[in-house]
């Protein structure tokens, strides 16, 4: 499947079989939510844990680094300020966003990607299969029209490389 410079044609193959059935796209909305709210979990339950093994230096990294990733990620998106897919091409997406420009990269794939890796301090197992969600939820974005490809695999190597500064001292 090419996108040939027509994106609507593209994301409408890619997501005909979806919009033929209502309950696939509740599935996709609601697998949507599901990987949010793991990362909404997870992020709290590592700095716990990390607190209560006394590991100061480790949870302050886990703090600070995708804090200030965070912010300065924000900046650069906003620099870029590129629109999304439904603002660019005639596309009804799946998932209902409001929001104008500010696609590139994925903030939301950052931010899960980011927090996977800082998991690999604990736990190599859990941090792979939280990667997994990651990028189960980077495609249901790109399926829910809200999302290009390029903006959620820079969104997700970026987690990555700030990751690596949380896990590797």
């Amino acid at each position: 499947m090419k996108i040939n410079g027509d994106y609507s044609q593209f994301y409408q193959q890619l997501t005909g079989r979806i919009r033929e059935s209502d309950a696939a796209c509740f599935v996709l909305r609601a697998a949507g939510k599901a990987a949010t709210g793991v990362m909404y979990l997870a992020y709290p339950l590592l700095l716990a844990l990390l607190g209560a093994r006394g590991e100061t230096g480790q949870l302050i990294r886990t703090i600070l680094v995708p804090g200030f990733s965070f912010v300065l990620l924000t900046l650069v998106r906003a620099k870029i300020n590129r629109p999304r897919p439904y603002e660019s091409w005639k596309i009804a997406p799946l998932i209902y966003k409001d929001t104008r420009g500010n696609s590139m990269p994925s903030r939301h794939i950052f931010s899960s990607a980011v927090i996977s890796m800082s998991w690999f301090h604990l736990s190599p197992a859990v941090g792979i299969v939280m990667l997994l969600i990651t990028a189960a939820a980077a495609w249901i974005r790109v399926l829910g029209g809200v999302h290009y490809p390029s903006d959620v695999a820079a969104g997700f190597l970026t987690g990555i490389l700030a990751g690596i500064f949380v896990i590797i001292p």
